[in-house]
C-alpha cells in the first residue's frame, strides 16, 4: 500500500480538477490525487459548446441565478452567494483566460477554443503539485479505522486498467466527482447514502403532427407550452416561454428543452407519452387574438382577403400561419367574410393553446443532461461534505443536481468544486 494521500479525487471532470486545485493551494505541500477512468481528463470541457466550452452564464444574482436548475435551486442559493458567475469569470482570467458573453447570455472563452479552458485547468492543477492519473478505476471505497484520528480513513480499491493491476489507497479526504457513474452510486448506496434515480433531464419532443409536417426548421421566437396530463388536464408543470423549433420529428428549440427539464421525472413518469399545450403567439391570450382576428376581418378591405394567404400575428412563420388556418377549417378558396365565428376561435385555440401529442423523446446533441444523484438533504453545502461520513465530499453533477443549458452546468460544478476545495484540507 502506497503512503496515504491527503485529498484522493474521484472523477477528473471539471468539478474534480476545480476542487483539486484549490484544496493543493490553499494547502501547499498536501499530496492531492486526481483518478480518472478514462484515457483523457476534462473531456466534457472539451466537447461541449461545440467545443468551445461553454463556461458560464452572465447572470450574477444568486436569487435569479438559481432559477435555470430545475432540481437543486434551494440548496445552491446559499452556494452560488459564496461562489457564482463573477467568481467564475475572475478565476478564469487570473490565470490568462478572458471570457465573452453572447448575446444570450452565456459565456466562452474569448479563444472560441474548449482547449483553452481544458488546458488552464490542467495547468492550475499541475503547478499546485496535484497528481493526476489516467485510466483508473475506483472499484469500491470503505472507511477504516484510524488509530489516534477522531475521522475514520477511507481505503480506495482500485485497478489500471492498461495492466490490470490492482491495489488500495488511503486518503483522510475523499471527493466524488464522477457524474452518474453507475459504479459510483452503488458506492455511495454502500456507504449509506441515498440515490435519486437518474432519468434524461434536457431531451426534444417527438411529436408526430400533420400540422407540424414540412415545416422543420421554422421556429417562433416567443413560444409558451405547457404538459397535460393523460386526462387533458394541465399538469402540476409549470409552463415554459421561449424560442420554440420546428423539426422533422417533433419540437425542439430552449422552451422545448426546459420544459422537459421541469417535467423530467414527470415525464419519464409518464413513458414519455403526455399532451402538449402550444402558444404560437405568446403572450397572446385567446380572448385578444379572437378579438384581433374579429378586428381584422371587419376592416375595410380585409374581407374579400384570402387568410391563409395574409398572415397576420408577426413573427409567426407565413407557412405555419397557413398550416393552422387549414386546421381550423378555412380553405384557400375562402375569403375572410366567409370565415364564422366557430371557425374564427377554432382558428383562436390553435394559436394560443393548439393540442399536441407527445409520443417519445429525442437527445439534444452532446448536451445530454440527467437528474438524479446523491439527494441534497445529506450533503452540508457550506463544505459539500456528508452529513452521514465525516471526510467524504461531492461535486458536480454526482449530486442531484442539473441546470439548463447555457453554462449553468458548469457553473455548478465549479461552485461545489470550489466550495469542497476549501475544506477537503481544512
Amino acid at each position: 500500500m502506497r503512503n496515504p494521500y491527503d485529498v484522493i479525487i474521484i472523477g477528473g471532470g471539471p468539478a474534480g480538477f476545480f476542487a483539486a486545485i484549490r484544496a493543493a493551494e490553499e494547502q501547499p505541500g498536501a499530496r492531492v490525487l486526481i483518478i480518472e477512468k478514462t484515457r483523457h481528463v476534462l473531456g466534457k470541457v472539451l466537447i461541449s459548446g461545440g467545443g468551445r466550452c461553454n463556461v458560464t452564464h452572465a447572470c450574477f444574482d444568486p436569487a435569479q441565478l438559481v432559477g435555470y436548475y430545475p432540481r437543486g435551486a434551494a440548496a445552491l442559493r446559499g452556494a452560488f452567494s459564496r461562489f457564482q458567475p463573477a467568481d467564475t469569470v475572475r478565476w478564469f482570467e487570473s490565470r490568462g483566460v478572458p471570457l465573452k458573453t453572447e448575446e444570450d447570455g452565456r459565456m466562452f472563452p474569448v479563444s472560441n477554443e474548449s482547449v483553452t479552458i481544458a488546458g488552464c485547468l490542467d495547468e492550475a492543477a499541475r503547478g499546485a503539485g496535484v497528481t493526476i492519473w489516467t485510466q483508473v478505476t475506483a472499484r469500491s471505497v470503505r472507511t477504516v479505522s484510524a488509530e489516534g484520528e477522531r475521522a475514520p480513513r477511507f481505503a480506495v480499491a482500485i485497478r489500471w486498467s492498461e495492466t490490470g493491476v490492482e491495489e488500495t489507497l488511503q486518503t483522510r479526504s475523499l471527493l466524488f466527482a464522477t457524474g452518474s457513474d453507475a459504479n459510483t452510486q452503488s458506492m455511495l448506496s454502500e456507504l449509506g447514502h441515498t440515490i435519486e434515480p437518474h432519468v434524461p433531464s434536457l431531451f426534444t419532443f417527438n411529436i408526430p403532427d400533420p400540422r407540424l409536417e414540412e415545416l422543420a426548421g421554422l421556429s417562433v421566437p416567443k413560444a409558451q407550452l405547457r404538459l397535460l396530463s393523460g386526462d387533458g388536464s394541465k399538469s402540476e408543470i409549470a409552463p415554459q416561454v421561449g424560442p420554440l423549433l420546428i423539426t422533422h420529428w417533433g419540437l425542439s428549440g430552449p422552451v422545448a428543452l426546459r420544459t422537459s427539464a421541469w417535467g423530467a421525472r414527470w415525464l419519464y413518469a409518464n413513458q414519455y407519452q403526455a399532451g402538449l399545450l402550444v402558444n404560437w403567439v405568446y403572450p397572446l391570450t385567446f380572448e385578444k387574438v379572437l378579438e384581433n382576428l374579429q378586428n381584422y376581418k371587419e376592416t375595410a378591405g380585409n374581407n374579400r382577403k384570402k387568410p391563409g394567404a395574409n398572415p397576420l400575428f408577426d413573427p409567426l412563420p407565413a407557412r405555419l400561419w397557413k398550416r393552422l388556418t387549414e386546421f381550423a377549417g378555412i380553405s384557400e378558396s375562402q375569403n375572410w367574410a366567409d370565415v364564422s365565428k366557430p371557425v374564427m376561435r377554432k382558428l383562436a385555440e390553435e394559436l394560443t393553446g393548439g393540442r399536441y401529442q407527445i409520443t417519445g423523446k429525442g437527445q439534444f446533441k452532446d448536451e445530454f443532461v440527467t437528474c438524479g444523484g446523491l439527494r441534497l438533504d445529506e450533503v452540508d453545502f457550506k463544505t459539500m461534505q456528508s452529513k452521514k461520513i465525516p471526510g467524504l465530499f461531492f461535486a458536480g453533477e454526482v449530486l442531484d443536481i442539473d441546470g439548463l443549458t447555457g453554462g449553468f452546468n458548469f457553473q455548478s460544478a465549479w461552485t461545489t468544486g470550489w466550495l469542497a476545495g476549501g475544506a477537503l484540507t481544512a
